[in-house]
């Protein structure tokens, strides 16, 4: 399923070269990513498109977009996904909105479209079952920031105690052991592809959970789900583990985050800072590994597209760039299109993103076939040369989708709202009229407003009706 082709490693630590096979899919090289959908879609891309103008291989899916749906049908089929990527399947979306509830001993909370509810080990097992996912992440109890922006606080930022973290480990462990206990009793000839789930915890805390992955479900794991990557060194202690792929469910805040992380051996990515950076207005302009020219100063990653720079500017959004945006319109266009709040913006703009991320990780492939490997070179060149933030949009994102909830309490709501009441202050005598102050119209002269005027148009025209004063 995956073959390991090259490792650049020190001390047993670095970067591997690989490739993910799947039953009737396509093989994927890694390192690679897949598309973070949400609602079983990727935001602002449709099905034909995804297949036609982008080399993603494989999606991640969240049980909680799908559960409430009354379709028994496979995944692949009730989102259309494209028949050459896998689907990768998880509780929870990536990043997960904090859940005000908890998890119980026997299951976790999720955010449906009805709102939070429980979702246990076993039902959880039936789903995957049911709608046969390429790949399942069996359950893992979580703990999630409550940081306004998530991609800027790590998990384990929001466990409150040592104890905390052990019933983590202890839940995790059960759950992981009943999950493949049921798929071996049940009836059903299940055989999920299933990659274990490894904790944001230090290793230490969760040694025990290691050994019993090495020594007891080894042999019936076909990868890691890996939500902190930090604790990728310490698979050298457990050799069986060493060579599955390893998805990375950490969060990705900036470009140099994915480098640090192929550093330390992941293969599979999420890129969490893909879909918003787009909501955002900002087309990635930054390439592996970066350009030679050490004399322009520090290069930002990625471009306005609000910048009123762009309103005449017809040429492509990347010189060179070949996604469907830069090769059939230009940077006015696309600038035309988010000031009018145009989805094609949002749309183009996303096809560009992912080309530029699939070209990313192409040029990192090529870096680590190179003989020598030029990786470890063009790594520490990326940080000097590029931001080491990406650029903050300045117009106004598309309207917010439900996977947008914050549970927190006290928020403001996130979509400003279609209709407002209407301000006075700059009409005083209207201000008057509705404090009882003043009377204006047709009642200061005793009169009341007909419904229907009294006569034609013309005779409006000379009374002054809708006269603009000045």
């Amino acid at each position: 399923m995956f073959k390991i082709l090259k490792t650049v490693a020190t001390d047993g630590v670095g970067a591997r070269l690989g490739t993910l096979s799947l039953p009737k899919r396509r093989p994927i090289d890694t390192p690679n990513f897949i598309g973070l959908t949400a609602r079983g879609a990727i935001p602002h891309l449709t099905p034909d498109n995804v297949s036609k103008n982008s080399e993603l291989g494989g999606v991640y899916v969240a049980l909680e977009d799908y559960i409430n749906s009354e379709s028994v049908e496979p995944l692949h089929s009730f989102t259309a996904t494209p028949s050459h990527m896998f689907t990768v399947l998880g509780a929870r979306r990536h990043p997960a909105i904090n859940s005000p509830l908890g998890n119980a001993t026997d299951s976790i909370s999720i955010y449906t479209s009805t709102g939070f509810q429980k979702l246990t080990n076993e039902a959880y097992r039936k789903y995957i079952g049911t709608i046969r996912p390429d790949i399942a992440i069996p359950l893992a109890d979580m703990t999630y920031s409550q940081a306004t922006n998530p991609i800027d606080s790590k998990r384990r930022t929001n466990i409150a105690s040592s104890k905390r973290q052990l019933r983590m480990v202890e839940r995790t462990e059960d759950w992981l052991a009943k999950f493949f206990e049921a798929s071996e009793d049940s009836s059903e000839q299940i055989h999920p592809t299933v990659f274990a789930p490894l904790l944001p915890l230090s290793y230490p805390t969760q040694w025990e959970y290691f050994n019993q992955l090495e020594q007891d479900f080894a042999e019936k794991l076909s990868g890691l789900a890996v939500y902190d990557v930090d604790v990728l060194p310490d698979l050298n202690n457990h050799s069986p583990l060493i060579p599955l792929p390893r998805l990375s469910l950490d969060y990705t805040a900036t470009p140099q985050e994915i480098l640090r992380q192929i550093q330390l051996g992941a293969d599979l990515f999420t890129v969490s800072f893909l879909n918003s950076i787009s909501d955002a207005g900002i087309a990635l302009s930054f390439t592996f590994p970066p350009p030679s020219d050490s004399d322009s100063g520090i290069r930002p990653l990625g471009i306005n597209m609000w910048s009123k720079e762009h309103e005449v500017a017809v040429k492509p959004l990347i010189e060179g760039c070949k996604c469907y945006a830069c090769t059939k319109h230009h940077r006015a266009f696309l600038h035309h299109l988010l000031n009018a709040k145009e989805m094609l913006g949002w749309t183009l703009l996303q096809a560009h993103n992912y080309q530029v991320i699939s070209d990313f990780f192409a040029d990192i492939r090529g870096s680590l076939d190179a003989d020598p490997p030029t990786f470890e070179k063009g790594y520490d060149n990326f940080m000097r040369v590029y931001d080491s933030e990406l650029p903050a949009g300045t117009g106004t994102r598309p309207r917010a989708r439900g996977y947008h909830f914050k549970s927190q309490g006290g928020d403001n709501k996130i979509n400003a709202p279609g209709w407002e009441k209407y301000s006075t202050d700059s009409d005083p005598a209207l201000a008057g009229e509705m404090a009882g102050l003043a009377v204006t119209g047709a009642a200061a002269e005793g009169k009341e407003t007909p419904l229907i005027p009294d006569t034609d148009s013309a005779e409006l025209d000379k009374q002054g009706f809708a006269e603009i004063s000045k």
